[in-house]
């Protein structure tokens, strides 16, 4: 590569300029489409930034070339113009070729940007690729997904003796597409000239069909198989589709004999995946299967802490002072963490900065229309009791009963929990309903409940039994 007038030579600049970025955009934008370009002379020896891919070009115009220009004139002392192209453009022009680079982390985004270059006809259509929120920072492990989180964790390190493939498994909105994020993050930032490919198996059955269309199989086989590390999310998708299934078999295929690593994830064990050509099956399953499981109350209590700190970071809000509504938060808002993560989003939306005085009523009638899609089962007082009573082995009476012995006052305590937990009356009307007590008896309760949760491990498995119970 030519030399400045003053003896600097260009990729001594672009260092420099490169540095700044990576601090101005954030790891994951700048790893994505900036870390993998370089700068090259053209043929009439004119300065061009170079990307790998069409994309990641567009990307920088868009984003960041005004930037780039004025740092890079900063930078230089000969202070000449730096042009942009894509890798494609540039050596189509006849420019200067340099040994090519290998993409940090090549995501949906870039794995089409890269299939593109084929032809600009053939352009996949754009998708999600690696989502910089999904990191391990702001994964919650905890029961149900802690093994999982260490496997990602040890994959993503790189480390030796690992089992290939590894496939995590469990329902929708539970973790596993954010630990296949985690792990390519965390995977790039170990090796930087690591070539990690992340894709949904949508992704890959689309690029796949518009490669056979074009006739341009060799070149989507060498992106994919040129992988250090590939990652394909959902990959129950690709069950019933015969020529899609037979690459993925001999793409697997070819990256294991190379000792490269694969992780894929789908809603089931691939044991399960009749739909999926049994040699592919066989595939999926040699290395670790891994199930990725619904947490338990402590977890989806963890998630709510989290979640809150996270978005705190990013506007001026106070955290719940309350930890009765945290732990509505963690007990009432079904489905999945994605959903509660959802329900977060639109209690802070909502509320805003006056969410740290938010009482539990409030905070009820804020989410009521989000918690079931507006349409949810009513949990009755009367229910609660007759639950409560059941799994206590007493009855009902008991509950309402004057009676004040350990083994009647702790699930008559419990249950008034309950009721303030998964209903919206007020004390009073809660003690009316609980043969007449006042509501300083029921606050009591309330309160002693909430502290033996955080010590008593039995009456936290009762009152997280309970609420299942409740929740049908």
């Amino acid at each position: 590569m030519p030399r400045l007038e003053t003896g600097t030579p260009p990729e001594a600049v672009w260092t420099k300029v490169a540095d700044a970025l990576r601090g101005e955009l954030g790891e994951g934008p700048f790893n994505s489409y900036v870390a993998t370009s370089d700068v090259r002379p053209g043929k009439t020896g004119s300065l061009y930034l170079v990307t790998q891919t069409a994309y990641a070009r567009d990307w920088v115009k868009k984003n960041a070339i005004d930037r780039v220009e004025q740092l890079w004139i900063e930078n230089d002392p000969a202070r000449r113009p730096l042009g942009l192209r894509s890798r494609h453009e540039h050596e189509a022009d006849g420019g200067v070729q340099t040994e090519a680079q290998s993409p940090a982390v090549v995501s949906d985004r870039t794995f089409a940007g890269a299939v593109s270059d084929m032809s600009e006809r053939q352009r996949p259509a754009r998708a999600a690729g690696l989502q910089e929120r999904l990191s391990f920072d702001s994964f919650v492990p905890g029961q149900g997904n802690e093994f999982a989180y260490a496997m990602a964790r040890q994959v993503a390190a790189w480390t030796d003796g690992h089992f290939n493939p590894v496939f995590f498994h469990g329902p929708y909105g539970y973790g596993k597409t954010h630990l296949l994020n985690a792990i390519g993050w965390e995977a790039q930032r170990l090796r930087p000239e690591a070539r990690v490919i992340y894709l949904t198996a949508e992704r890959f059955l689309s690029s796949f069909v518009r490669a056979v269309m074009d006739r341009s199989t060799a070149a989507f086989k060498e992106e994919l198989r040129g992988a250090d590390l590939l990652l394909i999310d959902d990959v129950q998708f690709i069950g019933g589709k015969v020529s899609s299934q037979e690459e993925m078999f001999h793409t697997l295929t070819a990256l294991l004999e190379d000792g490269k690593r694969v992780v894929l994830t789908g809603d089931r064990p691939p044991s399960a995946m009749t739909e999926v050509d049994a040699r592919l099956r066989s595939h999926l399953g040699a290395g670790l299967v891994c199930p990725v499981e619904p947490g338990d109350k402590a977890l989806r209590l963890a998630v709510v802490r989290r979640k809150l700190e996270l978005l705190a970071q990013r506007q001026p809000i106070d955290l719940p002072a309350r930890p009765e509504v945290l732990q509505f938060l963690a007990d009432r808002v079904p489905g999945s963490i994605r959903e509660l993560e959802g329900a977060l989003n639109t209690l802070v939306a909502v509320a805003g900065q006056r969410l740290s005085r938010l009482t539990l009523e409030e905070v009820q009638q804020l989410l009521r229309p989000n918690l079931t899609g507006g349409v949810e089962r009513r949990i009755t007082v009367d229910e609660i009791q007759k639950t409560t009573a059941d799994h206590f082995g007493l009855k009902q009476a008991d509950l309402l009963s004057e009676r004040r012995t350990r083994s009647i006052a702790r699930p008559r305590q419990v249950a008034m929990y309950l009721c303030k937990l998964h209903t919206t009356r007020s004390y009073p009307d809660i003690g009316r309903r609980f043969g007449g007590r006042d509501h300083t008896t029921v606050l009591h309760g309330v309160k002693k409940i909430e502290q033996l949760i955080g010590t008593d491990e039995q009456i936290a498995r009762d009152v997280e039994a309970l609420s299942r119970k409740l929740r049908g």
